[in-house]
């Protein structure tokens, strides 16, 4: 059962969350990094994408958090499903955000491969068949933040800015602040290599 839910758009910190939630005992998380080695996870999510009743138990079988996508395109489905589920939203400036995207995610989507999970949810669904349109994404990225500010009550959701730590975290889970550096994962540089091991796996 999902304890935590994370509604961030992928490249906000993302990964840095999905070590911080295992760190903490709120894992395993699952992440986009989990789903692309994994056939089964692939195969349900693209199902649920092509219009198949989701089956969030079975998706979410042996984690206990997610964040990023492809669970971040149905953040809204989750917390209904999940309503005591705590629910953070990962956070950067639109500008940085589209900045980090277009030089990672953006260049290793498959727009035109009907099988590709990741043009699945992002061309299509996240982005409306304009994935690579920079106006159109920062639009689309700053309408789903407020979008979940205004969905999700303020006593279960906390907004995260990049670069925040453990206390706030901490604080919104009422888990105790660990005695070691908050995670620092998947920069740019590190992206690529990232999702070759995942794929690889």
């Amino acid at each position: 059962m999902l304890k935590v839910i994370g509604a961030g758009f992928g490249r906000t910190g993302t990964d840095s969350m999905r070590e911080a939630l295992n760190t903490l005992g709120v894992g395993p998380c699952h992440h986009m990094f989990e789903v692309l080695p994994d056939d089964r996870q692939r195969k349900m999510w693209l199902a649920l994408v092509r219009g198949a009743a989701p089956d969030w138990p079975e998706i979410f079988r042996g984690f206990a958090s997610c964040v990023d996508w492809p669970s971040a395109a149905y953040w809204r489905e989750l917390a209904e499903f999940y309503p005591e589920a705590k629910v953070i939203l990962t956070w950067r400036t639109a500008e940085s955000w589209w900045a980090s995207f277009e030089r990672t995610i953006l260049t290793v989507i498959d727009a035109g491969n009907p099988d590709s999970l990741g043009a699945a949810i992002l061309a299509e669904r996240v982005f409306g068949g304009r994935l690579g349109d920079r106006d159109h994404a920062i639009a689309t990225y700053e309408a789903h933040v407020e979008e979940v500010k205004a969905t999700i009550s303020p006593e279960r959701l906390l907004i995260y800015p990049v670069g925040s730590g453990w206390e706030p975290l901490c604080r919104h889970l009422d888990l105790p602040v660990p005695d070691a550096p908050f995670p620092r994962r998947n920069a740019s540089d590190d992206f690529h290599a990232a999702v070759e091991a995942a794929e690889k796996r």
